[in-house]
């Protein structure tokens, strides 16, 4: 109950509201949620990312730890899946990747449309961040794993469609010019 009147502020988040205005963003998420924690759980809190760190380290949130082990053997399993399909050396996955991870990254590589296997794999990490959220809905853990969701949506909410054809296409006229 310590998190109660924290977690009881936080607007519902839905990842299906398509390009509206979300109800806070990741500041204002850390204003508020600064009146309510310790300074170690501030701490923590603004080094929340969704890139994990390489090396295994505790952050003191049990949540937290599961979670980057499952984000950081998803990132290993898609980078050995893109590397054997490129037929490039790899490194061997974690212990702790699981054949669920492996599926996901092996469907995502998959994929025809780089926007598509990111909406998938998008889908894939809101599931994992619900099967993963504490029980206790009014703990620390779930206002770390509100502030994942809501990195998980803003970052989606940067995919567009036009933005990456203009995007690809600058891109690839360089190369044109550049190889002349």
């Amino acid at each position: 109950m310590a998190y109660y009147y924290l977690v009881s502020q936080l607007p519902n988040i839905s990842s299906s509201e398509g390009k509206s205005a979300l109800p806070l963003n990741g500041e204002q998420f850390f204003e508020l949620a600064s009146r309510f924690i310790s300074e170690e759980e501030k701490k923590v809190l603004s080094n929340l990312s969704l890139v994990p760190p390489m090396e295994l380290c505790s952050t003191g949130s049990e949540f937290l730890d599961i979670w980057y082990e499952k984000e950081r053997n998803l990132r290993c399993a898609l980078a050995q899946i893109r590397a054997q399909k490129l037929k490039k050396d790899s490194i061997p996955l974690p212990p702790g990747c699981t054949a669920d991870i492996i599926s996901a990254a092996r469907t995502a590589v998959g994929m025809d449309s780089p926007l598509s296997a990111e909406q998938f794999l998008y889908e894939y990490r809101l599931r994992l961040l619900d099967d993963l959220r504490p029980l206790d809905g009014f703990s620390i853990d779930a206002v770390y794993a509100y502030g994942l969701r809501l990195m998980l949506v803003e970052r989606m909410r940067k995919f567009e469609v036009e933005n990456g054809k203009t995007s690809y296409h600058k891109i690839y006229d360089e190369i044109l010019v550049g190889d002349k």
